[in-house]
């Protein structure tokens, strides 16, 4: 496992997180699909990591996939890919690069050029307005 610089103890991150984000971000649950807030969020501004607030994603790269998921097909921060063989299937998982928290998984069904999918809890990340 790599380290990260805004890693934190599994004391601290329960204290800071509601459980649902502590369960996504420290243990890699995935949230339903269809039900994360961000899913259909169509507004200018940028995708920061829950837990550690570190600019990800920006609006630009979001597009709606029909995966129940918020997709981007790139990354503007560090996001990190590492082999996940869970449920009986060999996927890419994404994690922030900066505390370690999971986001979701990567796929190489994007529509652009970029070739890329990357499908991302709503509760792994937050919204932050582009300023007028």
């Amino acid at each position: 496992m790599a380290d990260f610089p805004n890693d934190k103890p599994d004391a601290e991150w329960r204290s800071q997180l509601s459980p649902e984000r502590y369960a996504i971000l420290r243990q890699a649950a995935t949230e339903p699909a269809f039900t994360g807030e961000l899913l259909h969020l169509e507004d200018d501004g940028s995708f920061t990591c829950a837990g550690c607030h570190t600019v990800l994603f920006d609006s630009s790269a979001k597009f709606n996939s029909g995966c129940g998921w918020p997709s981007f097909d790139d990354a503007v921060g560090p996001v990190l890919e590492r082999e996940d063989r869970s449920h009986g299937m060999v996927r890419t998982e994404i994690v922030c690069g900066s505390c370690g928290g999971h986001l979701g998984h990567v796929f190489p069904d994007g529509p652009t050029d970029t070739g890329l999918r990357y499908c991302v809890n709503s509760l792994s990340i937050e919204f932050s307005p582009q300023a007028s």
